[in-house]
């Protein structure tokens, strides 16, 4: 069934496009920092899970037993939803429905039957519960964010001390502590000192980096920078990777932004710093190359530069925080940054994966044909063919991850995270890196992919032929 050379067709350095997009027409480039020009090695993940285990212990008074467990690598995936109620982390395709084998409580799975039945007999979430157009709904919330995955880790691991020694909690306090505990290790600046005592260990890429800035200043694009994250820590990671001049290849740099409010609240105004990282008293009429400015709102950013529309285009890792106000509220063009890209297309490049993908597709096509045949034997054949099929998605499911499986499908639909993916980014890649591989006048089109009433042969009508094949006699030299 396998065609010859399939395998190893899709570049982990590619940029993909979901909107037709012209790198000629665009003039200017806007970057996120944290995980978009700087990416960070795994072992920041462990620091952080340590250290907001430990704050929940000496400042929330958790029981020391905590201090037992330790960050578990490849746990959970980014884009799950945590019922806050129900205490269940879980993933959820685009259509709203959990992906049975995938609903976690603590660091155990949830039995299907038990998930059907907390939802009423279903495992559709209906929309008023779902997270809201910042992943923060009444109920659910959505984990978009690379620094959440510590925070998944963290909740799973103290449910499941709770569980274990059969106490009781509350579940909207846990989540709370839990949530408080990882932002004090953002907020009280305790990450941006490891990173800046080690950044060789911490900061990946930094050539590479440097290699795109100065590439587009070449050719003559206007580059600036809006972050969340503080001077002082932005300007010791540029340094590190682009060099000490790093601040005369951006026209702007705005830190401590407070994204998304930033895109969506007019009320703060920007704030210039010295060298040093002062606050200085004036009021800003105009964004001056080479300064530092603090806060400000999109609003007056626009009204100062002039910068409008699809000739900026602006990366970022956060779907929602980064990319979702700028694309559906003014018109900028998107670039996601999704490191797990990488390891996912390289998986998908193995042949066991293509087997398993090429045979499950075709068992679907053999089930879709071949249910019109309702005597006991046929009956049985299609049973074993269902059991075979849900084998395969389960071991597909695994190749990427033994718990929750790929950020980007359930079985066969998109996760509720590619659905947003498709909708708040124009392109997407794994690191700023790839804008090496092209041209700066490059257009980006995106595959026309089949919708379903427009495919006159899937694959697994190419593997299981015409609907007038003898049902059992003829099939059997497809295995």
């Amino acid at each position: 069934l396998l065609p010859p050379g399939v395998c190893n067709l899709l570049n982990p350095a590619a940029i993909y496009a979901n909107n037709e997009i012209s790198l000629g027409d665009v003039e200017i480039y806007g970057f996120d920092y944290d995980y978009t020009l700087a990416q960070y090695s795994n072992l920041l993940h462990s620091m952080i899970f340590n250290t907001a285990r430990d704050i929940l212990i000496e400042q929330f008074k958790y029981p020391e037993g905590l201090g037992k467990y330790d960050y578990i690598p490849g746990f959970a995936i980014r884009g799950l939803h945590y019922d806050v109620q129900k205490s269940l982390l879980m993933k959820i395709d685009a259509f709203h429905y959990v992906q049975l084998g995938t609903a976690y409580r603590g660091l155990k799975p949830v039995p299907d039957e038990e998930v059907i039945e907390l939802y009423g007999g279903t495992q559709h979430i209906p929309l008023y519960q779902m997270s809201d157009f910042y992943g923060k709904g009444p109920s659910l919330k959505q984990f978009m964010d690379i620094f959440s995955l510590p925070e998944m880790t963290l909740l799973s691991s103290v449910i499941d001390y709770f569980i274990t020694h059969g106490i009781e909690f509350d579940q909207v306090h846990l989540y709370k502590d839990i949530s408080d505990a990882i932002r004090d290790v953002h907020v009280k600046g305790v990450m941006y000192k490891w990173i800046e005592k080690d950044m060789e260990q911490y900061i990946l890429h930094g050539d590479e980096i440097y290699a795109v800035l100065n590439r587009l200043v070449n050719h003559k694009k206007k580059l600036f920078l809006i972050t969340n994250s503080p001077f002082s820590f932005v300007d010791k990671g540029m340094k590190h990777m682009v060099g000490k001049n790093w601040r005369d290849l951006f026209d702007m740099v705005i830190v401590q932004a407070d994204k998304p409010n930033f895109f969506t609240d007019r009320r703060k105004p920007f704030r210039k710093l010295d060298d040093k990282g002062s606050l200085q008293w004036d009021k800003i009429n105009q964004l001056e190359k080479g300064k530092i400015y603090k806060e400000g709102n999109l609003f007056d950013f626009l009204r100062l530069t002039g910068w409008r529309g699809s000739k900026v285009l602006y990366f970022g890792d956060h779907l929602y925080s980064d990319l979702a106000d700028l694309m559906l509220r003014h018109g900028w063009r998107t670039g996601a940054i999704v490191p797990e890209l990488e390891t996912e297309i390289r998986i998908i490049n193995t042949e066991q994966y293509m087997h398993s993908l090429t045979w499950q597709q075709a068992l679907t096509g053999l089930l879709e044909r071949m249910q019109m045949y309702q005597d006991a034997e046929s009956k049985q054949v299609l049973l074993e063919w269902m059991k075979e099929r849900q084998e395969i998605r389960s071991l597909t499911k695994n190749l990427f991850n033994p718990q929750f499986g790929s950020i980007f499908r359930t079985f066969h639909n998109p996760t509720y995270f590619s659905r947003r993916l498709v909708r708040f980014s124009d392109i997407y890649m794994a690191s700023i890196s790839c804008l090496l591989n092209y041209d700066v006048n490059f257009t980006f089109y995106p595959r026309r992919t089949p919708l379903q009433h427009e495919a006159p042969l899937w694959m697994d009508q190419l593997c299981t032929g015409c609907m007038k094949t003898p049902f059992l006699e003829e099939m059997v030299h497809i295995r």
